[in-house]
């Protein structure tokens, strides 16, 4: 018989729950508050049937645009032939964590700022902008002490000898 086409069709180890981590959901799940403009990434929890998204946006991550009750609006871009269209999903808290995606950044931005205030105080003006990393520097080859290495001499009557 052919495969169905269900909604949840192939998901068996894509929604399972991990090892060790089945049981109860923890409460800092629904404790979480989030605000509109978090990233998060969206990664469905098995265990909880209502609110779940469709598996194509399993391990995506989007941008929050409506907080309800219950569930976060994100959205998501999707590739439909050639072009993107931004989805828009509302999701149940429990398929939903928030995104470290945006942490370098705001570390780099934080770092930046700092920099920036240190170097006002200086009197100077500086650049915080990424630089690529160059080629290595250049380096001198010792020389090496050569040594000469010759075969021993190949002995036939000896090794038809001793031969297995």
């Amino acid at each position: 018989m052919p495969a169905g086409h269900g909604v949840r069709s192939r998901t068996r180890d894509l929604f399972a729950r991990p090892f060790r981590k089945k049981g109860y959901i923890p409460l800092s799940t629904y404790l979480r508050t989030y605000k509109i403009g978090d990233y998060v990434d969206i990664k469905v929890n098995g265990a909880v049937h209502k609110g779940m998204p469709h598996k194509f946006y399993h391990g995506r991550t989007g941008r929050v645009w409506n907080v309800t009750k219950r569930a976060i609006g994100v959205e998501v871009n999707k590739q439909v032939g050639n072009r993107i269209i931004r989805k828009r999903i509302h999701v149940r808290v429990e398929h939903v964590q928030p995104s470290r995606c945006a942490e370098e950044f705001k570390l780099r931005k934080l770092k930046n700022d700092q920099l920036k205030a240190e170097a006002k105080a200086r009197g100077e003006v500086i650049s915080t902008k990424r630089q690529p990393e160059g080629p290595k520097p250049g380096f001198m080859v010792e020389v090496a002490t050569l040594e000469t290495v010759t075969p021993i001499p190949y002995d036939v009557v000896n090794d038809l000898k001793g031969g297995y």
